[in-house]
Formats: C-alpha cells, structure tokens, sequence
C-alpha cells in the first residue's frame, strides 16, 4: 500500500512536532516534511511533491490563504486547512474552501486524553480522506443581492407545521460538502420544506459557516440549538463536535443537540441524524447524501429507506470524494442518485 506522503505548514515547532507525531502513527500516512512558512514549504514542494498539504492560516512572511491561492492555481495540490479553534478566524478559513482547500480540521492541541486521540483521528481521516479528492476548478461566488424582504422584520409563517404530512429533508456531508451544500442550498426557494444538516466541521467554524450561507441564500440557514423547530424556508446546521438528532412533538419537528462518543469516527455524525429521521420522519423524511470519504450516513439511509423515506445520493462524477455516497449505494440504500445540480429539483420533487 502506497503511504500518503504529506507536507505540514505552520509556524508553530510545537504543532509541527505534535502533528508529525500524529500522522506518523497511522501506518498508511509518512510525513515527508515540515515548514515554518510557505517559503520553506516552496522550497520543500520543489524537492518533493506531497500527496497532501496541512497549512495553517496565520503565518509570517506569506498568510496561509495567498500561499493557497499561488498553489492552486500554480500546483493544485489537496490542502487540508488545519486551525485553531478561534471566532475570529473562522471567516478567514472558510475562505480558504472557496480558495478550494478540501477541509478544515481543529489543531491538535495538549489537553484530556480524549481530545488528543478524537482530534488524531480526524487529523489522519481529513489527511487520506484529501488524498482521495477529485480537485476543481473554482468559480468566484456569484454576486448575490440582499435579502430586502418582509422576512427582514416578520418572522416566517409556521402554519405550515400543522399538517402532520409536512416533508423534512435531511442532508450529511464531509470531505467537499461545504461547497456541494452551498450550491445546493443556493438553488432552493424560499418555501423550501425545512432541513437539517450534518457536515463534517469542528466546532466554532459551523457557526460562521452558516451565517455566510445564510447570507447567499433564499432560505435562512442557522446553527442548530436544542429545540429548534424545524420550519419551512430554513436550514439547521449541526453545531461542530455534537451530535445533532432530529425529533418530533405532535405535528411539530424540533432538534436536539446531544454529546456522546465519536460515532463512524465522527461527531457530529451523519447515521445520528438519519437514524432519527427514520424514526421520527419516517415517509415523510427525503435523505440526502453528498461527498464525503467513509461510510457515516449508510446505515442511517438504509434505515431511512426501510421507513419508507425517499434517498437521494450524489453522483460520482459531481463528489470530491466518493465514499459515502457509494456506501449508502452499495447497501441499496439510495433511491436516486444524481450530480449535484440536479439534486435541488428532486428535493422539492419528493418534498411535493
């Protein structure tokens, strides 16, 4: 088995030995070298070509975004954005994925037993999980206008959530889904029947990356809260590093946030959310299941289907990656699978 070879960026000696030590434990990663700037890394991309590049944000000399801009469009190279866990960088990093870095991990960092190994864990499925990535070419985001509603200063109409037959559509993402939800999401109208999401993302960074949906978007997209109802026109996002459950009271879809261990290596975790879709949605659910690496979401899928929800799956030519996708496939767990553009129109299809 080939090892992914892999180039850590980071001013830091201290995260650069920590990650090092990191990688070097999976049997199926080799860190090929280490830099404390993009210059240094410059020169180590010119002896070496890695397979995969770790790059922080916040460095001297050259700031992780520009040196990620000169790579892709000089050398596209899968790059992993790797951050600290700060409010007020997380702008600057979701940048870089419209920049078209594949992911964004949290920074190992010295603490309890348990975040050292969870952030391993992640730091070693984002690294393979990019190794696998089908890169593309980045369009500049269109030029979207505001949203001058009546929406600005009235609440939207929850009449809708009387009738008991009301769709919910839940979707989960990992490796590439940040940009396959934003087209997606952009493509909805504003009476779109209400949604719940997983996408694989550290904690802070799903907050910032849901207000800037919510700016470009028809609906209106938030972070999820314990009870939240979910309504038509509007998008819950699971927060990073809980679990996000969908539950219903009466006529009434809400969520919940819940703790507990990695599940599918993941938290928040794609097969949570299904699964309770399927027993509290049933018929009434639509799955959908986007780019990813692993299999989270194929269980929860086969289980939705078996209630009778209606399963959609991205197609291969349209993923980053193509793993949980094809997972839910194999296990026969997908109704449709189709590219990403077409994915909005089937939504309200099944949602009608």
């Amino acid at each position: 088995m080939n090892k992914v070879r892999v180039l850590i960026v980071d001013d830091s000696a201290v995260v650069r030995r920590t990650m090092t030590e990191v990688l070097s434990s999976d049997p199926g990663i080799e860190v090929i070298g280490t830099a404390a700037d993009p210059f240094v890394a410059a020169d180590r991309i010119r002896e070496q070509v890695p397979d995969v590049i770790t790059l922080d944000i916040e460095m001297p000399r050259m700031d992780g975004l520009t040196f990620l801009q000169k790579i892709m469009s000089q050398h596209p190279i899968p790059v992993v954005i790797c951050s600290s866990l700060a409010e007020e960088g997380a702008q600057s990093t979701l940048r870089a994925l419209e920049y078209g870095a594949v992911d964004i991990i949290a920074k190992p960092r010295l603490g309890t037993k348990r975040f050292l190994e969870e952030s391993s864990v992640a730091l070693c499925e984002a690294v393979k999980a990019a190794s696998k990535a089908r890169l593309k070419p980045h369009a500049p985001a269109r030029a979207v206008e505001p949203k001058l509603t009546a929406d600005a200063i009235l609440s939207r109409a929850t009449s809708a959530m009387v009738e008991t037959t009301e769709k919910v559509v839940v979707i989960g993402a990992s490796t590439g889904g940040t940009e396959a939800l934003r087209e997606l999401l952009e493509a909805l109208p504003p009476d779109t029947p209400g949604i719940v999401i997983v996408q694989h993302m550290p904690e802070v960074f799903t907050r910032a990356f849901a207000s800037r949906l919510d700016s470009i978007c028809q609906i209106s997209v938030k972070e999820a809260e314990t009870n939240d109802s979910v309504l038509r026109g509007r998008a819950l996002i699971a927060p990073g590093n809980h679990h996000l459950l969908l539950k219903r009271s009466g006529a009434r879809y809400f969520v919940e946030i819940k703790d507990g261990p990695l599940v599918c290596r993941h938290r928040p975790s794609v097969d949570v959310l299904f699964r309770s879709a399927a027993r509290y949605a049933g018929a009434n659910a639509v799955g959908v299941i986007l780019t990813g690496m692993g299999d989270d979401g194929a269980r929860g899928m086969q289980e939705m289907k078996e209630a009778g929800a209606a399963t959609i799956a991205q197609d291969e030519a349209t993923c980053v990656v193509f793993g949980m996708p094809n997972e839910a496939i194999k296990r026969g767990a997908v109704d449709t699978v189709l590219p990403l553009p077409a994915i909005p129109v089937a939504i309200l299809k099944q949602a009608r």
